[in-house]
């Protein structure tokens, strides 16, 4: 058997990152960018007032209460060029220019909000409420780097920017297929020896968490050409492919049997619980990845998260690698079997400690759900008691 190691390098020395596309704002979100994002003008590219209030001198109200006369209003927006006389005071909104000769914004809660006179009870210090030009960016100054996931805040400050595309490598686009003569649609009737596809749902849902576009196909039963067809029409759609079920040593296992012959595919059994059976290879002119999953839930969502995720990563342009783990101490004894790392769900509390799930089947779904973390236990380890330090891999 492979180690779970070896398998994941086989994958990522096949997988490349996606080609950069100048992308519409409105479509980066959740890209990778692949170039230098500049501010071409200092930000904010005017002095303006932090508050809603009265523009000042502030040397004008140095002994309160005063009483100013209010000779203008400014407002957001405004392309007015105003200037402000010893003595004097106008009304200004958050966001408006400064006027010329003015240091200091008196908050409108410190007066009584006069329109031909203002009382002000409060001094202020030179530069109160005034954002400067350039306080936030500077003209020329990078704000953001290639290799930076783009996602709400990064669109703010593209835009704030005045980009309005830019180049970056795209969400991958991955197609879910589920196989099994066995499944049907959730919310259709269970006839004898039926199940209803959850596979198909978590693995699409997977794909999107972790920063794809995920477009689940449904299922196909266990007919090699009926499966073959529906890849061929997904095909010009996908940067990758992951179907679940059919890739292990029973009678009829259509994956297995429909990728086989074409020698991209390869099946192999890796050094892992839940999940030994995995296949992987590409497909087409284009080299699309696929991912033959097992079909057990539990199995297909480990084997996910140990090698799709990291793909989807090099795809996106990110650094790839097993999952980050963390230690912590186990509440209860776990066994393993020899010469497989195993993967159990467990939930990881905020003491430090982490407790094995009750039921640590790879069909036991609930038990899943349940779970925030996968204890890992090592091949060369059979069993460890309660108060172990083991590592976990965070859900």
């Amino acid at each position: 058997m492979k180690s779970v190691d070896e398998h994941l390098a086989e994958i990522l020395a096949t997988v490349r990152p996606l080609a950069p596309l100048e992308l519409e704002l409105e479509q980066a979100l959740g890209a990778t960018l692949a170039e230098e994002v500049v501010s071409p003008v200092p930000l904010p590219p005017f002095d303006n007032s932090a508050m809603d209030g009265y523009a000042v001198r502030a040397a004008d109200i140095s002994d309160v209460p005063v009483t100013l006369p209010v000779t203008d209003d400014v407002a957001a927006g405004s392309q007015e060029l105003r200037a402000i006389g010893p003595g004097h005071a106008i009304r200004i909104m958050t966001g408006a220019p400064m006027p010329a000769g003015a240091d200091a914004v008196v908050p409108v809660e410190w007066t009584d909000g006069g329109t031909v006179t203002v009382q002000i009870s409060r001094p202020v210090s030179a530069g109160n409420a005034i954002r400067r030009a350039g306080e936030d960016v500077q003209a020329g100054e990078v704000v953001l780097k290639p290799g930076t996931v783009i996602g709400p805040s990064q669109l703010g400050i593209i835009a704030g920017v005045g980009r309005r595309r830019i180049w970056a490598r795209p969400r991958p686009r991955v197609v879910v297929i589920s196989t099994g003569a066995e499944l049907v649609e959730p919310g259709a009737p269970l006839a004898p020896g039926q199940i209803w596809d959850s596979n198909s749902f978590t693995l699409t849902a997977a794909v999107r968490e972790a920063g794809g576009e995920g477009f689940r196909a449904g299922s196909v039963g266990d007919d090699p050409g009926v499966l073959l067809d529906r890849l061929d029409t997904h095909l010009m759609r996908a940067d990758a492919i992951i179907t679940s079920g059919g890739v292990s040593m029973g009678a009829y296992e259509p994956v297995k049997e429909a990728l086989s012959p074409l020698g991209t595919v390869r099946f192999e059994k890796v050094a892992m619980q839940p999940g030994m059976p995995q296949g992987f290879g590409v497909l087409g002119e284009d080299q699309v990845p696929i991912f033959a999953l097992p079909g057990n839930p539990v199995s297909s969502f480990v084997s996910f998260m140990l090698f799709v995720r990291p793909a989807l990563d090099k795809m996106r342009g990110l650094p790839a690698d097993l999952p980050e783990s963390v230690t912590a101490r186990l509440t209860g004894p776990v066994r393993s079997p020899a010469g497989r790392r195993s993967f159990l769900r467990g939930v990881l509390a905020s003491d430090g400690t982490v407790s094995p799930a009750h039921g640590q089947g790879s069909h036991q779904l609930a038990a899943l759900a349940s779970a925030n973390a996968l204890i890992v236990v090592a091949e060369d380890v059979t069993e460890l008691p309660e108060g172990a330090t083991v590592e976990v891999i965070r859900l």
